[in-house]
This record gives C-alpha cells, structure tokens and sequence, in this order.
C-alpha cells in the first residue's frame, strides 16, 4: 500500500473513507428519496476509488461500505498490555501467524475495561483486571477492515486467574521480554509503539498516558 510522504494513510483510502462516512451519514439523516439518492451515488464513488486501488471487487466494497448504517464513527479495538515478571503477553494470529497484545473489537454494550478483559481470557486464557489506560491511538487493522477508521485503546492488566490457553484465532500463547519481542507482528492489531509504552507504562507506573 503506498503511503503519503508524512507517513500517513495514502490519499486514495483518506478520500474513500471520508466520502464513504459523510455519504453513511447523509443517507441517515436523509428527508427525502432525492437526498438519499445523492448520497448513495457519494457512496458508489467511495467503492469506486477503494476498489480501484485494493484487491476487493466493486460489488465487495459496496457491500462493507453499505453495511454500516447510522452516524459513521470509528471503531474501537482494545488491547491488554498483560506482564509476568516484566515479561509481555503476546498471542500468534492464525489468520497471518503475526504476534499481538490479546484484544479484538468492542461490542455495543460493553464497557472498554470489561472488553479487554474478556478478550484476553477468551484469546490467552488468562483471566486478567484492567488497571490503566497505557494509550489512546488512531489507529486501524490489515486487510478488508483497514477500510474503515479505528481507534486503539491499550490497557495495562494484571493476571488475577486462568492459564495459558490457545483459541480459535490463536494458535500460540507466550511472554516476552523486550528483547525478545518476535519481528512478525499482526498487521495494525499492535505495533512497536504500542509495545513500546505498554514496557514504558509498566517500568514506569507514574508515566502518562499516551494519545494521538
């Protein structure tokens, strides 16, 4: 994926979202079949930029796209910073054989620390307590998903029950010291600087938080 020269996203997803968002929105709020119309055909354009520079079918794109329905906000993932004798949790992806902090997408009703709690115990098997937030990040996942905007939500958790244990989307469960952190990381799921301060908000408990 070609990126800007600031390192951000590339021009072509930055415009398929943003008109994807305001089009979603716009046919929300939309008075009438005129108004809804305009936006659906604002939509069409936002599945014709994304298509045209991904690996996904106009017709699949349409498809994500029209899915999402009511004001478009981000997505929030949540991801547990777990340590054991200053060594971090990490779970390998069956989906790309990456390496990532426990943690997935939010659902409506949960609160952010129930979140990440339950998504360690149900990706690591440990059952863990969220203690702080270690950072607040812009922020989205590889593959189709990737279309849409997110938020990251890094919590620092400590183990409370449970034990290693594999999912069906994890095949392996281990801890790492900062030096041994594995090279192949799990697309956006965690990046070298979320690992980064979950090790700084560990070492460091008065650190701030960090956001983007």
């Amino acid at each position: 994926m070609e990126e800007t020269q600031d390192n951000t996203l590339p021009l072509w997803l930055a415009w398929g979202r943003e008109i994807q968002a305001l089009s979603q929105t716009g046919i929300h709020f939309a008075e009438n079949q005129f108004q809804r119309e305009r936006y659906q055909r604002l939509m069409e354009i936002a599945a014709d930029i994304v298509s045209s520079y991904c690996n996904l079918e106009f017709s699949q794109t349409m498809d994500l796209f029209t899915d999402q329905i009511g004001y478009a906000t981000p997505r929030v993932d949540v991801r547990g910073a777990v340590f054991n004798h200053n060594k971090l949790l990490l779970v390998r992806e069956r989906q790309d054989g990456g390496w990532t902090m426990p943690g997935g997408w939010a659902d409506v009703g949960d609160k952010p620390s129930g979140a990440v709690e339950r998504e360690v115990f149900e990706e690591a098997g440990f059952q863990v307590k969220a203690c702080r937030v270690i950072g607040i990040y812009d922020a989205n996942r590889s593959g189709p998903l990737e279309l849409f905007h997110a938020f990251k939500i890094v919590f620092l958790c400590e183990i409370v029950g449970g034990e290693a244990q594999p999912s069906q989307e994890t095949s392996e469960v281990a801890f790492f010291a900062l030096d041994e952190i594995p090279e192949l990381l799990s697309g956006e799921r965690t990046r070298p600087r979320h690992i980064h301060d979950a090790f700084t908000s560990m070492m460091q408990p008065n650190s701030s938080v960090v956001f983007d």
